[in-house]
Parts: C-alpha cells; structure tokens; sequence
C-alpha cells in the first residue's frame, strides 16, 4: 500500500466480500510471508510461511459465513510505530446454524513494515540498510534519471520497495480487538450480549460498594503510604517490576 489509510478499506473488502481467488491474491499483495494474526479464537505467530495459515483462516470465516456486511467507522494511523487502527463493525451468520447472526464491532490493528520480506527478516544490518536507503541523495537525481522516471517527490525519499517513488507498507501483523460483549455473540447469538451487559452491569455495582468498604485503603493511597511504604512491589508476595520486560516485548 501507498496510502494505508485511504487503501485499507478496499483491501478489507477483498478480505471480506470477494470470491476465494481475489481474497488469496490480497493476502500474498499486501501480507508479508511470515504476517501473524491474532483473534479472540485462534492465532498464528510470526514464522516462515504464515501467511499460508493466515490464507486458510479467511477461506475457513468465508466457508462459515458466505455472505458478510461491512461497515468501517474510523482510520487512525500512527506513522511513528507503523500501526493502522480500523474500527468496523460487520455482520458474520454461521449459514447452517439456523438463526445464527451476529452485528459485532470490533477494532483491528494492524502492524505494518516497508519490509515485504516481513518480521522475521528483520536483522541490525538490514535494518540499517534500510534506513540509509530511505535518506534522499544529498547530489539529486541526474538528468538521465529524470528523464527516465519524471521528478522525484522530495517530501518522499527513494526506498529500496517502492511503487515509483513512494513507500509500500505491507501488513506483518493483523490483531482484531473485540469487547466481551460484542464476541460472545459468535457462540450464544442474541442472549450472549445481554448476558454480559448484566454481568458488567454487577461488576460496576461491585467497584462501587468496594470503594465504600474499601475507604481507608483508598486514603492510604491518597497519603502515599501505599505503594510508598506498603506494597512497593504491587502484590503481597510478588513485585511486578520483574514483570516490565514482559510490556515491552507485547508489540511484537
């Protein structure tokens, strides 16, 4: 993709809403080899060839529901970390389970990278590669160039993966991110939603009543005795900073 952000929805689409050869072709466009893929019921991670995985995961959804309905929300994109964050909602219907449909929302991040060969190709040297092949040349194009391939955009530097002279971003990384009440409607249809609302409903009742019984913990907080002087590691028994590498190595 050149644009993600205005490229996205069509690509969605052909996820989504075309016949099995079209969807295949997407993903070996705009998937990297190694792209993994995470969902509240399955998962791939990152390792040669699993985009092939990622290939029968969205036969297998189309073989479920044939016909599916779309609607995108929102596109943000964060150019600093290379994540696209769609908001959508769809219309996903088991066809042999009679009655089985399902309206969810959901947001779906994806990770892209200027690397077709994707995540596992990623080394130091490459990478260094890449970021000095994405400086513009300081001694400009030559005449022989511009005669060839028109005037370089010099807001956007030659690359090594290019489509003329912009940048191509490919997905490495899919995650669909759903709310407990918008999941729950794939495997009880119509009364899974309401049931957890009612049980969200008992939980927000909880934090307040705790709070209440709970006040002279929350003044010692107020006061800075806690975490200050009691319970610096964050658990009774287990300090959570041993724990920090974890959060930074949740991106990848």
């Amino acid at each position: 993709m050149e644009d993600p952000v205005s490229e996205i929805p069509r690509v969605i689409q052909h996820l989504t809403q075309s016949p099995p050869t079209q969807q295949s072709e997407t993903i070996d466009k705009f998937f990297t080899p190694d792209a993994s893929f995470v969902h509240p019921f399955c998962r791939i991670h990152h390792f040669r060839g699993s985009r092939w995985v990622v290939k029968k995961i969205y036969q297998w959804y189309k073989v479920m529901s044939p016909r599916i309905e779309m609607k995108i929300h929102s596109i943000a994109y964060d150019s600093d970390n290379q994540k696209l964050y769609v908001t959508m909602s769809q219309i996903f219907t088991i066809w042999i389970v009679p009655f089985h449909v399902a309206p969810v929302t959901l947001t779906t991040v994806l990770s892209l990278t200027t690397n077709p060969n994707g995540y596992l190709s990623s080394s130091p040297s490459t990478t260094a590669s890449s970021e000095k092949s994405h400086q513009p040349n300081e001694e400009g194009a030559s005449y022989a160039d511009v005669v060839a391939n028109g005037n370089p955009d010099s807001k956007t530097p030659l690359t090594t993966h290019t489509n003329g002279h912009r940048k191509l971003y490919y997905i490495t990384k899919q995650e669909d991110l759903y709310q407990t009440s918008e999941f729950i409607k794939f495997v009880l249809p119509h009364i899974g939603h309401w049931i957890v609302l009612a049980i969200h409903a008992f939980a927000t009742v909880f934090c307040v009543l705790g709070v209440f019984l709970w006040w002279p913990f929350v003044w010692m907080e107020e006061k800075g005795w806690i975490p200050g002087l009691v319970l610096r590691g964050g658990n009774i028994v287990y300090d959570i900073g041993w724990k920090k590498r974890a959060i930074g190595s949740a991106s990848s």
